[in-house]
């Protein structure tokens, strides 16, 4: 358990305030997409907005932000990282083994595939290239499956593991390498789905005219975020599921006192996405399970995931990503490059219909997390007529509690630390292999046929 100690008054004023500044940041987020179209177009979120202008006002740039407050937004967005994990297992259902093998598979494929291939080959380069020659530090070569499919969240939880771990500019360099994985996985996202539409590979692609229309939704296309079946005289709606995440955090601090002593560095976050399981299996069969909303759930992650990226990039430190400028650019073109790879020669080879929407929305998810990988498969299957929507939300039980921001991408710095880059990035390579072998194995792996998907 952590060491608990008093908030003065004034400490709890400057959190008050330091949180405010982030409530601000976001709105300007949401103005400035309102007001300059080419954000919408290139689908760059209010939250990294607010980040950027926080970080060009920090004590790094124009100095406007003091040095205390940036300091207070950066162990910050190590905490809410815990409240947006916290229920991912909380209130989810696990789909039946044949159903998720035969929809949910290839999907599961590619998303270990393509983690251990970005652990592989940034964890080879660093021992051939980084470490010898620009004495970049060995935990370096793990911020790429922290930041890409992780995305800004991931890589600010994991600040707390590299300090651990002895290594201080881990979280600055991951959130660096995140908004460039953001970016480039959107662009080369809709360049890619370009070409596949020229090609006939795609029927029903609309381009992005749909998903750049203003942010204010009509009344017709409004979405309702939460559901309560709780009296408001019991407790609010809201109170009772930021309830059962707190008691998914505490167990998860329980579980880290415990694990610490095996094994230093886990970050929080996984345990509390476990912690966030007992509750679900302790309520499953009572009748509180009934009050459970997922949606209210979804939003309250989402509420911390928003002031966790912008916290997170606003605290970014600059001088360590100049320090490391080479080994970062350089490893992320690579990244880069195996990320389009993957897309090209697996997504045939796995998906027996419809393989560049099913595709895409994995190599949305593997550069920029979930959330631009959905909002590349809207602009590829706006009508959501291929399977590649169910396919993938049968697959997230099956993937991200594990890779891509879960317990395996939070356990690779620790094996890094203790085994060296040299054993990680081989065993991550024969991970790969004995996948496409697995995959040989049960008939997900094929010949890929050329052909026009079907509507």
């Amino acid at each position: 358990m952590p060491d608990i100690t008093e908030i003065d008054g004034a400490l709890l004023n400057s959190l008050l305030v330091s949180i405010s500044v982030l409530g601000l940041l976001l709105l300007v987020g949401v103005v400035l997409r309102l007001l300059i179209p080419a954000l919408r177009k290139f689908f760059i979120p209010a939250a990294l907005i607010g980040g950027l202008l926080g970080l060009s006002l920090g004590p790094h740039a124009f100095g406007v932000v003091p040095e205390d407050m940036n300091s207070t937004w950066g162990a910050l967005a190590g905490l809410l990282i815990a409240i947006v994990f916290a229920p991912m297992l909380l209130g989810q259902e696990l789909p039946g083994v044949k159903q998720a093998a035969k929809e949910a598979g290839p999907h599961i494929f590619y998303s270990y595939f393509s983690s251990f291939a970005v652990i592989a080959v940034p964890a080879l380069m660093t021992f051939f290239i980084f470490q010898p020659f620009f004495n970049t530090n060995a935990l370096f070569s793990t911020i790429f499956e922290v930041s890409w499919p992780g995305g800004h969240g991931t890589a600010a939880g994991m600040e707390e593991a590299y300090q651990e771990l002895g290594w201080q500019d881990g979280s600055s360099l991951g959130l660096g390498a995140a908004t460039f994985g953001l970016i480039f996985g959107i662009i080369a996202g809709m360049i890619m789905l370009n070409i596949a539409a020229r090609r006939g590979h795609l029927v029903n692609y609309t381009g992005t005219a749909a998903l750049t229309d203003s942010d204010i939704l009509k009344d017709s296309a409004a979405t309702q975020e939460s559901r309560s079946r709780l009296r408001k005289a019991s407790l609010d709606n809201l109170a009772f599921h930021f309830s059962l995440i707190g008691a998914a955090v505490i167990i998860g601090y329980v579980l880290k006192h415990f694990v610490d002593m095996v094994i230093t560095g886990v970050p929080l976050f996984p345990l509390a996405m476990i912690g966030g399981l007992i509750v679900h299996l302790a309520i499953r069969p009572t009748p509180m399970y009934q009050l459970v909303d997922k949606s209210t759930l979804n939003s309250i992650a989402g509420i911390a995931l928003d002031f966790l990226v912008v916290a997170a990039v606003a605290s970014i430190s600059i001088p360590v990503v100049l320090e490391n400028w080479v080994a970062l650019l350089v490893t992320m073109i690579v990244v880069a490059l195996i990320s389009i790879g993957i897309f090209y020669i697996i997504g045939p080879r796995i998906f027996r219909e419809h393989w560049v929407e099913n595709s895409i929305v994995n190599f949305g998810a593997m550069t920029g997390v979930v959330s631009v990988g959905l909002l590349l498969l809207r602009a590829a299957d706006p009508q959501m007529k291929t399977n590649a929507y169910r396919g993938f939300a049968l697959r997230a039980p099956f993937s991200s509690p594990f890779v891509g921001g879960g317990i395996i991408t939070a356990m690779f710095p620790i094996l890094v630390a203790q085994h060296g880059n040299l054993w990680v990035g081989l065993g991550c390579l024969g991970a790969c292999l004995l996948l496409i072998g697995l995959a040989m194995l049960v008939g997900i792996w094929r010949k890929p046929a050329v052909r026009r998907t079907a509507a």
